[in-house]
């Protein structure tokens, strides 16, 4: 199927490993350019020379999603630098944690860039005729499973997705698309449950079992997802919630 990308500009927040790099990976191999950032400017740096390596235009910038102020620069940069904007997706997320100070920083890394980047990104896409928004939620918003989720990781993940709701209904009249992805867990070398492989095997092992499918999801499982949401092909969808989770949440929506 050709998903009509070739020639899109995308940026992707969090975008020097995991899920995030995997997104870039995969728009680069669809023939559109990206535009990424993260924190550690090592890591990013490095990210984004191997990324060049598939062809293709990688702006990359280093800051904090949690200050607005950079976080709108980058936009107006990349924007810049790529010559416009198709497609945005906010990927960037703080660790699960408990207590007032792990509760901030989950509310202004995961919800507050979000309502900042559509903000500062809606120019653009709206001058694209086929924008597209996707946020990387998590099945930790919607329900209590085998995964203790009374923190604020889970609870800002839902409000998320009330904002990905509303904006859908918001931005629609200006030919914007707004979804959602909630991964289960998911593995990739050196992230979380490759860390929890190592350092607690029963949980891991009692995720495994709780998929459906009996494996979890890979970071190129996600961006697959979200590479065929951002398409034009995908231009019917909007306002939707799509779980990648091989089974791991009980839940059917009809």
């Amino acid at each position: 199927m050709d998903l009509n990308l070739k020639g899109k500009r995308a940026l992707i927040t969090g975008g020097s490993r995991g899920i995030g790099r995997a997104i870039a990976r995969a728009l680069l191999a669809e023939g559109a350019s990206v535009g990424i950032c993260a924190r550690d400017e090592q890591k990013l740096s490095q990210a984004a020379g191997e990324l060049g390596e598939q062809g293709g235009t990688v702006f990359h910038r280093s800051l904090d999603v949690a200050d607005s102020a950079a976080l709108t620069a980058f936009v107006e940069e990349a924007a810049q630098a790529l010559g416009g904007l198709d497609i945005v997706v906010a990927n960037a997320s703080a660790s699960v944690g408990e207590g007032p100070d792990a509760w901030l920083n989950n509310f202004q890394t995961d919800l507050m860039s979000l309502v900042t980047l559509i903000e500062a990104a809606t120019p653009h896409l709206e001058r694209s005729g086929a924008g597209s928004v996707i946020a990387i939620a998590s099945t930790s918003a919607l329900e209590a499973g085998i995964l203790p989720t009374a923190n604020s990781f889970g609870a800002l993940k839902a409000a998320m997705l009330q904002h990905v709701s509303a904006q859908a209904r918001q931005l629609g009249p200006k030919g914007i698309r707004v979804n959602a992805v909630s991964p289960g867990p998911v593995y990739f070398e050196g992230g979380v449950w490759d860390n929890i492989r190592a350092s607690i095997p029963p949980l891991f092992e009692g995720a495994v079992g709780a998929t459906a499918l009996g494996k979890l999801a890979s970071d190129e499982d996600v961006a697959t997802a979200v590479t065929f949401l951002a398409a034009p092909v995908a231009g019917q969808i909007t306002g939707t919630n799509l779980v990648i989770d091989g089974g791991f949440t009980n839940r059917f929506d009809y």
